[in-house]
């Protein structure tokens, strides 16, 4: 069977014979794949010039409903990708994260997307900014999806994981994608493809396949294109350092093998949770996916005092492991991904033994269960100790990307906190730790070499992720040797795949580019109360000027009675020396209150609930005697999707309240939030 690419819009056999790719459990040949006599360039173009506008025509909510759709339709295929997953030696456990864990992205980015961006095809980056005098010119960023393409070239540990992760955040972003992943599992890659094309969900040129080779197609990038990498840190610096890709200022986000710690805390002595917590940690890192983890823990540090017991622990707790076939009931850790792998490993294994001694494994000398480990890429579970790891370097240079670690030991605090940054920029770090003392000074000293710090104790162990689990709401990346890119990370790395860009102009000017009211722009008045339309028919800047008030000593006292608020600068007014009030002050929750029964309208209308306050600041103090009003001014719009179990089809209108006194100074100005009908 010949793998086929997916370009153009079209299903395509690559030219030639092609790369045999073989069964890393049975040795068996499963197909070739080759990617000859694709057309790259034209692929950069289909996907510029047919997936990315039909990709920008649609909202932030519109791409997050699309993930959730394409989430739920490969959440009912699993089984068949559980099928193929084996082929790559992937026990049950391993293919929920690669299956499970991908599909598992795109329901996150499908709900943050809905949640935390707007229904807009781009997003208004923070505050405006007031740039002259008088408040006629002001500038604020927005960020646009870019017109390019995202080329994901991806590693072969993880082949559905490592697409879905990344193709959920470029579309959230309104970006089309080329995948391109790591050849000798690209045949489960493949099978994902097939059905997401399949199901018709996405717009056609978002998405494109390549298995096998990229030949020029970095050639053709530009200033609008994303690159992405993971893994080795050699090749990824060789694809970032083409002339093409500097020459155009390519955006390349790499995210490379490092070489990950984790340590146990001083006190964490055998016996103590911690301790246990450790030792199940560093063993289920070598062994989950055979240790082809980017961000499996490759240095092991541990007190001085304890290495003895932190050695003996993880040979009794690994001698346990079961390696063989994944199907076979029992079997804990399965095959690398190739034979290509097991020599690669092997190697470098062979490069840490002439600084480090060979405590666990590492020989021929292994049995495995329900498969020959001649014909199959096993590799048995390997420990090594490093005695002086403060004048060897090999440990902190070198991975071997399979279930190797490395034990080392350290004396201070400040010695924990050194070895771990010798690896010199990593993905991950993992403390073991009850004392928090301890945590934060490897938190303060460690965080600028590494990607990402978990912290766990008995207290968090129950429900933490562990050490190697990358999640969507958080960065994945690191400096140094892991690439210096990001990848996830929430929204943020949604905005990896868009052009922020400053727009100055009058507040009007802005209001209406961006559809969001701007401090100082036009305002409309209506005869009609704004609380008495429907969601589209209000617009953005429609305001309502409320008639005035005028705030007594009465008011104060009430509210102070029935608020049990009775902080003294609103019930004594002979403990105001020094202060910054001239005489008893009105609440500034009694302003809000006031606010609201000025601008409410009390007639049944479309607004269904006023459901929360999302900023009030108090600009002026209110004293008794002084009459206030209220300018309410619709501020955005945001449409919200039906929900089954919704009597009412609504959208949310946020509303600026601008209470004012009789100086016309802002007293108080805030957003309210209020859900209004919809027509259906």
């Amino acid at each position: 069977m010949k793998l086929k690419n997916y370009a153009l819009g079209k299903w395509v056999e690559g030219e030639g014979e092609g790369r045999p790719l073989f069964n890393a459990v049975t040795g068996e040949k499963i197909a070739t794949s080759t990617s000859d006599g694709l057309d790259f360039k034209a692929m950069l173009e289909y996907g510029r010039t047919i997936g990315g506008p039909a990709l920008r025509k649609m909202t932030f909510h519109d791409r997050a409903r699309m993930l959730k759709a394409l989430a739920l339709h490969l959440n009912e295929k699993k089984s068949t990708f559980y099928a193929m997953s084996s082929a790559t030696g992937a026990t049950k456990g391993d293919s929920w994260i690669d299956i499970d864990g991908g599909i598992g992205n795109l329901f996150v980015y499908a709900s943050k997307g809905r949640r935390e961006l707007p229904d807009e095809s781009f997003y208004i980056d923070g505050p405006p900014e007031a740039i002259s005098k008088e408040g006629t010119f002001i500038g604020q960023h927005i960020a646009v999806p870019l017109e390019g393409v995202a080329v994901h070239i991806n590693a072969f540990n993880f082949p559905c994981w490592g697409m879905l992760e990344k193709i959920a955040v470029n579309l959230l972003a309104g970006v089309p994608a080329i995948v391109k992943p790591a050849t000798a599992t690209s045949y489960l890659t493949e099978l994902m493809v097939v059905e997401i094309i399949a199901s018709g969900i996405l717009p056609e040129g978002s998405l494109q396949l390549i298995c096998g080779g990229v030949g020029d197609l970095l050639d053709h990038v530009n200033e609008q294109d994303v690159v992405t990498f993971t893994g080795s840190a050699s090749t990824g610096r060789m694809l970032k350092s083409r002339p093409n890709i500097i020459n155009n200022s390519v955006r390349f986000n790499m995210e490379a093998d490092s070489l990950n710690f984790s340590l146990l805390g001083p006190e964490a002595g055998p016996g103590t949770e911690e301790f246990k917590l450790f030792i199940k940690e560093v063993a289920r890192e070598m062994t989950v996916k055979a240790g082809q983890k980017c961000t499996a823990i490759r240095r092991t540090i541990v007190p001085d005092a304890m290495t003895e017991a932190v050695i003996e622990a993880l040979k009794e707790r690994l001698s346990g492991t079961k390696i063989g076939n994944p199907s076979v009931e029992g079997v804990r850790m399965g095959p690398l991904a190739s034979l290509d792998q097991v020599a690669d490993v092997k190697d470098k294994v062979a490069q840490l033994r002439t600084s480090c001694e060979l405590v666990y494994g590492g020989t021929d000398d292994y049995e495995v269960v329900g498969a020959d480990k001649e014909k199959g890429a096993f590799m048995p579970t390997t420990l090594l100790y490093c005695d002086d790891p403060f004048n060897k370097a090999e440990p902190h240079n070198i991975e071997a990307f399979g279930p190797v670690s490395t034990v080392m030991a350290y004396k201070t605090e400040d010695e924990a906190a050194e070895l771990a940054k010798m690896g010199r920029g990593s993905l991950c770090g993992s403390i073991f730790t009850a004392d928090n003392d301890f945590a934060k000074h490897m938190a303060i000293n460690t965080a600028a070499q590494h990607g990402r710090l978990v912290f766990i104790n008995k207290d968090s162990a129950g429900e933490s992720t562990g050490h190697g689990s990358p999640l969507p709401h958080l960065v994945h990346g690191g400096p140094g040797r892991a690439g210096g890119g990001e990848e996830m990370g929430g929204i943020r790395g949604v905005f990896h795949y868009m052009q922020r860009t400053a727009i100055q102009a009058s507040p009007t000017t802005l209001m209406k580019i961006t559809n969001k009211y701007m401090p100082g722009a036009e305002q409309k008045e209506d005869v009609i109360h704004p609380f008495a339309k429907m969601f589209e028919e209000l617009e953005v800047g429609e305001t309502l000027v409320t008639h005035k008030r005028t705030v007594t000593e009465t008011d104060v006292v009430n509210f102070a009675n029935v608020s049990w608020d009775h902080f003294y600068a609103h019930t004594d007014a002979t403990s105001l020396d020094e202060t910054i009030f001239e005489k008893r002050v009105a609440h500034g929750y009694f302003v809000m209150s006031m606010a609201a029964g000025l601008f409410v309208h009390p007639k049944k209308g479309p607004v269904v609930a006023n459901y929360g306050v999302e900023e009030f600041r108090f600009t002026k103090p209110v004293y008794p005697g002084m009459t206030l009003g209220v300018k309410l001014t619709c501020k955005q719009k945001t449409w919200k999707e039906k929900r089954e179990d919704d009597k009412v089809a609504t959208g949310e209108v946020k509303w600026q309240v601008e209470v004012y006194d009789e100086e016309n100074e802002t007293c108080a100005v805030g957003t309210i939030l209020t859900l209004v009908k919809r027509k259906e």
